[in-house]
């Protein structure tokens, strides 16, 4: 049976999206941490990894981009999963004035949360929160996370659909030792580093143009090793086996400090 590593508790959003992405019977293993999840794949103890990467509404997930520098596993696949976040507890709306959440949620439902004047406490996990709620067992606390989440711990959901944006979705990369075949639409995700002079990011840009390849995402993260200095995340389409990818590759290598290819993918289509 496969085996994949999330991080939360069961009913986290996590487990949902593994479970939508292989579409069979699988064996998900929780743990507290991102890098957790990574270690044990890398271990051989899970087969796969799901982390997520990006939000819809809140933007990129740091912790997550941060540790795509350094490990030794592989994009092998992406997925789109919807996020329907509620507000799950056993007080009435009006009563509620302290919510528990993952920061992400906490900022994906930030308007709802305003409204009502709701202080917030972040936690580790969304499906973790519902399991706080349970054992405070307080009619003025809630928290948010999913409806499935909220039938696992046997807890009331007060509201539903309390994101700032209906349109509400996390993309998740899936990690492992292998590598995937080429397909007729991938997606190739890489991270590098360019020195601070003139022109660097534009030539290595350029390279993508003269070569009529497709920029999906790039996005700077701060090393941390040297202050103000900065990792380029970028994805584009097509596969690192391809020749034209390839030999851009070699070229785009010459003008980096450092250059990692996380992985190439079969791209999914948001909806």
């Amino acid at each position: 049976m496969t085996s994949v590593s999330f991080q939360g508790e069961r009913g986290a959003y996590s487990e949902a999206a593994a479970k939508s992405f292989f579409n069979k019977n699988i064996k998900t293993i929780p743990f507290h941490t991102f890098a957790e999840i990574l270690q044990n794949t890398s271990k051989n103890i899970t087969q796969y990894s799901i982390l997520p990467v990006e939000n819809s509404l809140e933007g990129s997930v740091g912790e997550s981009y941060d540790l795509l520098y350094s490990t030794d596993l592989n994009a092998t696949g992406e997925t789109y999963h919807k996020i329907e976040h509620c507000l799950i507890g056993i007080g009435k709306i009006e009563e509620i004035d302290t919510v528990y959440s993952h920061p992400q949620a906490l900022g994906q439902c930030r308007k709802f949360i305003e409204k009502n004047n709701m202080k917030t406490i972040p936690t580790y996990d969304t499906a973790g929160s519902v399991k706080i709620i349970q054992e405070l067992n307080k009619n003025n606390c809630a928290c948010i996370a999913s409806k499935e989440a909220a039938a696992i711990y046997n807890m009331p959901i007060i509201t539903k659909n309390i994101a700032n944006n209906p349109n509400n979705y996390t993309r998740f990369l899936i990690l492992s030792k292998d590598e995937s075949l080429e397909t007729e639409n991938d997606k190739t995700s890489i991270i590098f580093s360019i020195k601070h002079e003139p022109g660097s990011l534009y030539r290595i840009i350029e390279n993508f143009n003269k070569n009529n390849i497709n920029l999906t995402k790039i996005e700077s993260r701060p090393t941390k090793s040297n202050t103000w200095e900065y990792n380029f995340h970028v994805d584009f389409e097509g596969h690192q086996k391809n020749n034209n990818i390839s030999e851009m590759l070699d070229k785009i290598k010459k003008d980096t400090l450092f250059m990692k290819i996380l992985g190439s993918y079969p791209s999914v289509k948001l909806g």
